[in-house]
């Protein structure tokens, strides 16, 4: 069984996975905008699944549409630039974003 600390992870893997700066989560947390647990040594630990991006992003950022581009330098790699736009497409979808592919 898995004890509280085990699912609770670092302030810089929390940062990674927000994307966004290890100082941003501490002054996140001084706002009372986050609630980290803090281990007997002081250290901050975040609970991954209470962390949620979107709850993050001000009306700014959720207005941003990001542009993916796409190419190939001839007409015989029409196959690659499917996939490059599949990947693509793919990334921009996981991380969240609002996007439009461009090839």
């Amino acid at each position: 069984m898995l004890s509280n600390m085990d699912r609770l992870v670092s302030i810089g893997e929390a940062a990674k996975a927000l994307g966004v700066s290890i100082t941003t989560l501490r002054r996140w947390e001084a706002s009372g905008k986050l609630v980290a647990e803090h281990t007997a040594g002081g250290h901050r630990r975040y609970d991954l699944a209470k962390l949620k991006p979107e709850l993050f992003r001000s009306e700014a950022e959720a207005c941003r549409r990001t542009v993916a581009y796409a190419r190939v330098s001839s007409h015989d790699q029409k196959d690659d630039l499917e996939r490059q736009k599949q990947v693509l497409e793919l990334y921009c979808a996981r991380q969240g974003w609002t996007f439009e592919v461009i090839a």
